[in-house]
């Protein structure tokens, strides 16, 4: 029986969270191994977070889309061992393709509320430009031979431009608008030093130059402007809508964070800087799966009783400008609304598929700390061959200015 009592449901507390800089596919960490990336954070949550005892951690959860190479044998279990974990602490992989490590999160958690675990570690690490997505794979012929799933279901710029087709409200002019104001956010939280306090520093190798130190993320683009958008080709369709400067590149990043309950947070003197309320996730037609944190938003919040005006931040992962839009526009939120996606997102930042939904969450807790005002964050994100994921998180500042103040 876990817990104190059975039944007994434990809070579960986001205590840190950091990340590798992300790298272009071919780019920064061409000649640098994944599970590298994924080891030098997880030495980086221990090193930030020295009154944790190795030991407590009772499970590293890490997920790969394609796990296979250097990302492959249950790289959980491998980046622990090779990060300087105890032998006692195990391992394991989680596949959700981009929810990968948002999987990981709420897995661990769940295990953690019911008294499984105390502490864990939960991430991603993708390499896509080792390992593209799919590598490896064998689909079994049935999926199109017997119309299960569209064909475009298979390639994910076709179905951003089939979300276009759905939505046609959401023209090209308008992607690129939210593309462009996710470069200058992030260029902005560049500026404001707000994005920095989470990249842990990460060496990579070059064989015709040598080591490097890489301290900023690879993908970004300040110069961009409309007029440079408007002229990039649409490669999914002739006269079609969908760029790559209005969606995520092809990239490389590793993420973790270190999750625990609530008293055993306290009781190691480790920060708890977010609260689990609870996640969704929900599946939609493969063909248009930029829709899907639609339903799993609505599950969300229903399974929570909260309700979507009860949300202060949102940090929406940004695949592709056409799913972001999607989901706003069903909730009746403005494309330039404050609070969403306050530091930019994956279209200037990067998308290593499985890694980014713990940057999501990194970048909410942050936000938290700067915004006692707000109780309630979301994260959300659309999932490859039909899916969508949404954690709904408490600000444990929540009122600390007006307590402050009185």
């Amino acid at each position: 029986m876990f817990g104190s009592a059975r039944g007994s449901v434990r809070d579960v507390v986001f205590v840190d969270g950091v990340r590798t800089p992300f790298g272009k596919a071919k780019g920064v960490y061409a000649e640098t191994r994944a599970d590298d990336l994924i080891v030098r954070v997880i030495r980086e949550l221990l090193r930030r977070n020295p009154s944790l005892p190795p030991e407590r951690i009772d499970e590293v959860a890490v997920a790969a889309t394609t796990q296979i190479g250097d990302q492959g044998l249950t790289i959980g279990r491998i980046a622990g061992v090779l990060a300087g974990l105890p032998e006692s602490v195990p391992g394991y992989a989680v596949d959700r393709m981009c929810a990968g490590a948002v999987t990981a999160v709420t897995t661990t958690a769940s295990s953690i509320a019911v008294g499984a675990y105390d502490v864990a570690v939960a991430g991603g690490v993708e390499h896509m430009g080792r390992h593209p997505m799919g590598e490896g794979a064998d689909l079994n012929p049935r999926f199109v031979a017997e119309r299960l799933v569209d064909p475009s279901a298979l390639v994910m710029g076709s179905t951003a431009e089939n979300v276009h087709d759905r939505f046609p409200a959401i023209t090209r002019e308008r992607a690129d608008a939210y593309a462009l104001a996710s470069q200058e956010k992030v260029a902005k939280a560049y500026a404001n030093g707000q994005i920095q306090p989470d990249l842990v520093p990460m060496a990579a190798r070059h064989a015709d130059s040598g080591w490097e130190l890489v301290t900023a993320d690879e993908p970004p683009r300040p110069t961009t402007t409309l007029d440079g958008l408007a002229g990039l080709r649409t490669p999914f369709r002739p006269h079609g809508r969908v760029t790559a400067g209005n969606s995520a590149g092809i990239n490389d990043g590793a993420t973790g964070c270190l999750l625990a309950a609530a008293e055993v947070a306290a009781e190691l003197g480790l920060p708890a800087r977010m609260t689990l309320v609870g996640y969704g996730f929900a599946g939609v037609a493969p063909e248009v799966m930029g829709v899907g944190p639609i339903p799993s938003t609505e599950k969300a919040l229903a399974r929570t009783g909260l309700t979507i005006d009860d949300i202060g931040l949102f940090e929406l992962n940004e695949a592709f400008a056409v799913q972001v839009l999607a989901f706003l526009d069903h909730f009746g939120i403005a494309d330039d609304d404050p609070r969403v996606n306050q530091y930019g997102g994956a279209i200037a930042l990067g998308h290593p598929l499985a890694s980014s939904g713990v940057r999501l969450m990194t970048q909410l807790a942050r936000q938290f700390a700067e915004h006692p005002e707000v109780r309630y964050g979301m994260t959300a994100m659309c999932v490859g061959l039909g899916m969508g994921a949404t954690t709904i998180w408490e600000n444990p500042h929540h009122g600390a200015a007006t307590t402050a103040t009185s």
